[in-house]
């Protein structure tokens, strides 16, 4: 009888390594955080269009606000970042919502994806309009993306009492 000619299988099951990433920033500002929106807004791989859609957006806060866009876009995202979130963990057969802080890699993710949710989610005008008076509703702490904000603090509050679960 022949010896089958396979390799023992070892079991190297490591833990998975989160690897540094690198962005690139805008071309027109040379922004990172800029850069990564347009990213997030991007469809189909379309980037000239997201740019445009973005540049065009802020054209308007520039014309509504008389403010510099990048500062009204970056006062949006800050003021859109959560500081807790609430994740689920089951102890005992039963779920329960824990609160967690936020990474600031995923603060960052959370509120871009919040302001062109918000403003994919408005119909009636083009998108470079909804998103440049989202960024401005943002920037005043208001609007869809602060009320998800508020929400998800609101939430991480009422679950306080499980914060002892915490991992």
């Amino acid at each position: 009888m022949a010896q089958s000619a396979r390799k023992p299988v070892k079991n190297n099951m490591r833990k998975k390594r989160n690897h540094e990433r690198h962005y690139k920033p805008d071309m027109k500002h040379g922004n990172l955080a800029l850069g990564r929106f347009i990213n997030v807004l991007m469809h189909d791989g379309k980037k000239s269009v997201a740019e445009q859609l973005i540049y065009d957006a802020f054209a308007i806060i520039n014309e509504q606000t008389k403010e510099e866009p990048v500062e009204v876009f970056q006062k949006a995202i800050d003021n859109a970042m959560p500081a807790v979130e609430v994740a689920s963990k089951r102890v005992g057969g039963a779920n329960y919502q824990v609160p967690r802080e936020v990474r600031p890699e995923r603060k960052f993710m959370l509120a871009t994806r919040w302001i062109i949710g918000a403003a994919r989610a408005k119909s009636g005008s083009p998108m470079s309009k909804r998103l440049a008076d989202e960024l401005i509703a943002a920037a005043n702490n208001d609007g869809a993306a602060i009320k998800k904000k508020q929400d998800v603090h609101r939430m991480a509050e009422a679950n306080r009492a499980f914060a002892h679960f915490s991992w």
